[in-house]
């Protein structure tokens, strides 16, 4: 029995391990902390959404005010600070662009973004954030990426991170020019965008995360009472 047990674990992590390598096309993916706890982080992620992805992508699983009480922000702050796409905070988060249009001028349709969380992963889109380099051959964008080879998205935060270039002799991604960030504070924005775009895949977690406490709290309670009655019920039978 335990040799059988053993086995099915050892698939299902040779399974999870293929698959998560499968994804990223043999690279390397970076971990990323994910806290949907942390408001500021939400907020910061959000910001860098609506002003660098939601001019070509969309999130039409979510709403504005849906988003402003769940990541601790007034309706008025979202409108005035992030609504360039919609006019009604009662609205979806999608965008003008026509996909006849997105798929002229990129190739192809830009995905919703909504469970990009999701099918992709996290750790994933971290690291995909984070490993688009210079490529003369993509005469489209000038860009290629690690994570995603021939990927039609250009590099939109390239003004932040600045330009990397694949270089073959380290076999690694060195930097060819300077970003407005330093690496730390890049790798802080996309972890905040990570973290904004795993909320949106699956914003009911945040309200079953909460719930969860006090359903514990609850269970320990009903323990400290159930188990004294438990054994006076059952002291005279054996």
């Amino acid at each position: 029995m335990r040799t059988l047990i053993f086995t099915i674990f050892s698939g299902l992590l040779l399974l999870t391990s293929s698959y998560a390598t499968a994804a990223s096309g043999g690279v390397h993916l970076d971990a990323v902390e994910i806290d949907l706890d942390d408001k500021a982080s939400l907020q910061r992620g959000a910001k860098t959404f609506v002003n660098y992805c939601l001019s070509c992508h969309q999130a039409s699983f979510m709403r504005y005010n849906r988003m402003a009480k769940d990541i601790g922000l007034t309706d008025e702050q979202v409108t005035k600070n992030l609504m360039f796409a919609s006019d009604k905070i009662g609205d979806t988060m999608t965008v003008a662009m026509r996909a006849d249009d997105a798929k002229k001028w990129f190739g192809v349709t830009p995905p919703d973004l909504s469970v990009i969380s999701r099918a992709k992963g996290t750790d994933w889109l971290y690291t995909y954030l984070r490993t688009f380099y210079l490529d003369d051959t993509k005469k489209a964008t000038g860009t290629n990426n690690l994570t995603f080879k021939d990927v039609g998205m250009p590099h939109v935060l390239w003004q932040q991170q600045g330009y990397l270039r694949n270089d073959d002799e380290s076999h690694g991604l060195i930097s060819a020019t300077k970003g407005d960030k330093s690496n730390h504070e890049y790798n802080v924005m996309i972890r905040d965008l990570t973290n904004f775009l795993a909320y949106i895949g699956e914003p009911s977690k945040i309200q079953r995360l909460a719930i969860a406490k006090w359903v514990l709290l609850y269970l320990v309670l009903f323990f400290l009472v159930a188990y004294p009655m438990k054994k006076a019920f059952w002291r005279d039978i054996h």
